[in-house]
């Protein structure tokens, strides 16, 4: 008997349907997508296509039930509200029309037939300025290349690869075209090659300096790229121009908050509540800043406020929840499993939701049922992730090949000699910020935040990406001498500068810099480096836990992250080898049983006279920005070193990556 051939795919089943539609054979398309949906019933393009045709066929009904299984599954697709529009106005409701097409447009703003639409429906409205205003994009958006419309309709509707090829190669002709300069550098933002956008918004404003829309991005990027003084300098620049502008004023506070200047961050925040058509955000970053200065109850209020602005908004819940001490009430918790099992809630808020409830579960002793959210927000979570873990084996495999005893030994006496920075690295959750509480308790050292610099400088001499295989860090460090060694230590200090006050030693608190020890010595030779390191088990797990605002994306699989501690102790060791006694290693669960001889050792280390203050570092008052800010602020505690244990049952596949041979 033959094989009967394979059944034809549904990439190319699609392509039929979308081929059939453009042809007008309505009826054939329709048939075809209502096949494709019993086997894929949540693919965006199959229901779209359904959808269409059924309106072109006149079966309306057909259609709005359609395009509502496609809100539930794909809310932030604007052509599913374009036709929407288009449906409701054959119906004759010209108000729902012009709502579905104004969030179309709001969605994707490249929509011509929607800018079209509006502009007809205002104009018969009797609403003349807003017909204008739709006919003036309207005009824009058709005197656009048309590659560029094609790529910026692409890139909102989330098929960025596909927008960016399209991109590329129509500026391989128009070098100097500044709307599809503009959207490449958005699409470098979506894929996080934050230096790419950063130069290619800089051109765009050299081309035209008064293209505002350009300037908030450029502001947006720094501020992602922690170049925050230089944010707040833009910012400024676009409030010069309009001074009552709500999206600048954000841009300023958020710039603020990098720099470390809370209360100001504070006063902006508080004095955009006033008119907010939308107030959860604000809300959230009032919180964020109140947290931040210590200020614990009323950080809880504003987030309480966030929530109720927005009873889905994951964030808030979240953030209760990341403060570490406050406790879920029996309504709150029943609220958030009500909202997390909306269909309608999107993934970010659902993710959010997750963890919150995996947190309220294990503060009321439910560790299962904790588990099963946890479990849920990490996939969910990682679902959005490009997270490989060889790449970053591959780049510490390198560290240990370049960096070698012989390789430092030839460059002694190279960098900067500077020693005021004292570098923690580590692991997240693994104690870097308790040591940092402690030490910045001392009257000679000054605590800053989690620092982006060294990443940075990294990240340059490395090129546009960490995946590739011609990667050029950290082999390129053999290539430089002694002079560019000197001027990067010298670039380090003046750039971190912004956010000392004035005491000899400041802490840079970034944990993965352990990736980059060898990089940390030839530049600031005489920078001190703590290793913060917890008990494996007990800090991985405490990763899993963690949503992190940003980065981190090694911890939302219980492999990867024993993977990754494995290859961040096989790097210490490395470095332990080459550079003996360069780095200091402080155990958590040693701070924990012998505060005082935790503290001698590390200011014995840091040249230091011993102060009593180290001891009582949960009175000393300063911002905290991590997940720990609450925590530091209380006397240490032992209850939170075996809490992994309640969860063991199912932590047998970090277990076994922890156990696993060498990553190398």
């Amino acid at each position: 008997m033959s094989t009967p051939p394979p059944s034809p795919s549904v990439e190319s089943e699609v392509k039929r349907a979308q081929a059939l539609l453009g042809r007008g054979a309505y009826a054939d398309a329709r048939a075809i997508a209502i096949q494709l949906e019993a086997q894929v019933p949540e693919n965006r393009d199959v229901l779209y296509a359904r959808a269409v045709a059924s309106r072109y066929l006149d079966d309306l009904d057909d259609a709005l039930t359609t395009l509502g299984r496609l809100e539930r599954h794909h809310p932030g697709y604007g052509r599913l509200f374009q036709e929407r529009g288009h449906c409701l106005r054959r119906r004759g409701d010209e108000d729902g029309a012009t709502q579905a097409y104004q969030r179309a447009v709001a969605l994707n703003a490249a929509l011509p037939a929607s800018w079209k639409a509006l502009t007809e429906l205002h104009r018969a409205a009797g609403r003349s300025a807003d017909a204008e205003t739709a006919q003036s994009v309207l005009d824009y958006v058709r005197g656009l290349p048309p590659p560029v419309v094609t790529a910026t309709s692409l890139f909102a509707e989330g098929d960025v690869l596909l927008a960016e090829q399209i991109v590329r190669r129509f500026l391989q002709e128009h070098g100097d075209h500044i709307e599809a300069m503009r959207l490449l550098a958005q699409i470098g933002v979506k894929l996080d090659v934050l230096d790419d956008a950063e130069f290619l918004l800089e051109s765009v404003l050299v081309f035209s300096p008064d293209y505002h829309a350009a300037r908030y991005d450029y502001a947006t990027v720094l501020s992602r790229r922690h170049k925050h003084l230089q944010a707040l300098a833009e910012a400024g620049t676009l409030l010069g121009i309009e001074p009552g502008n709500r999206a600048f004023r954000i841009l300023k506070a958020n710039a603020l908050v990098g720099l470390g200047r809370h209360d100001e961050a504070l006063a902006v925040f508080r004095d955009l509540l006033v008119g907010a058509a939308s107030t959860a955000d604000l809300h959230l970053s009032i919180a964020h800043a109140l947290k931040t200065l210590g200020h614990g109850d009323a950080a809880v209020e504003a987030y309480r406020a966030a929530a109720a602005a927005a009873p889905s908004f994951g964030d808030a819940y979240w953030s209760l929840a990341n403060l570490k001490t406050y406790r879920f009430g029996d309504d709150e918790l029943e609220r958030m499993r009500t909202e997390e099992a909306r269909d309608s809630v999107g993934l970010v808020d659902r993710y959010h939701l997750c963890f919150a409830l995996g947190k309220a579960y294990e503060d009321r002793g439910e560790y299962e049922e904790s588990f099963r959210y946890y479990e849920r927000g990490n996939s969910l979570k990682k679902s959005e992730s490009r997270y490989q873990a060889r790449v970053i084996e591959r780049t510490l495999d390198e560290q240990r090949v370049v960096c070698t005893a012989d390789f430092f030994a030839a460059r002694r006496g190279w960098g900067c000699q500077s020693p005021d920075p004292i570098f923690i690295v580590g692991l997240p959750r693994a104690g870097s910020t308790l040591l940092e509480q402690i030490l910045s308790s001392h009257s000679c050292v000054e605590g800053t935040m989690e620092l982006a610099d060294v990443a940075r400088l990294a990240q340059r001499l490395n090129g546009r990406d960490a995946s590739d295989p011609a990667a050029r860090y950290p082999g390129v460090l053999r290539e430089l001498t002694a002079d560019h060694v000197r001027e990067f230590g010298e670039k380090y200090l003046a750039d971190t500068r912004v956010y000392r006050t004035g005491k000899p030693y400041f802490i840079d608190k970034m944990p993965n810099n352990f990736r980059h020890v060898g990089l940390i010595h030839l530049i600031l030779p005489n920078a001190k480096i703590i290793d913060a390191r917890r008990e494996p088990m007990a800090c991985c797990f405490s990763n899993f836990k963690q949503l992190f605002a940003t980065g981190q994306e090694f911890t939302y699989g219980l492999e990867d992250i024993g993977r990754y501690y494995r290859a961040y102790v096989e790097v210490m060791d490395h470095w332990d080898r080459v550079l003996p006694g360069r780095v200091l290693r402080i155990q958590h669960e040693d701070v924990v049983d012998d505060l005082e001889g935790s503290v001698r050792r590390m200011l014995d280390y840091l040249g230091l006279e011993f102060e009593a203050g180290c001891l009582d570092f949960h009175k000393t008052q300063r911002s905290v920005r991590t997940a720990s800010s609450e925590q530091v602020r209380r006397p240490i505690f032992r209850e939170g070193l075996d809490q992994w244990r309640h969860f063991e049952p199912w932590l047998t596949p970090l277990r076994r990556a922890l156990e696993a041979g060498p990553v190398a």
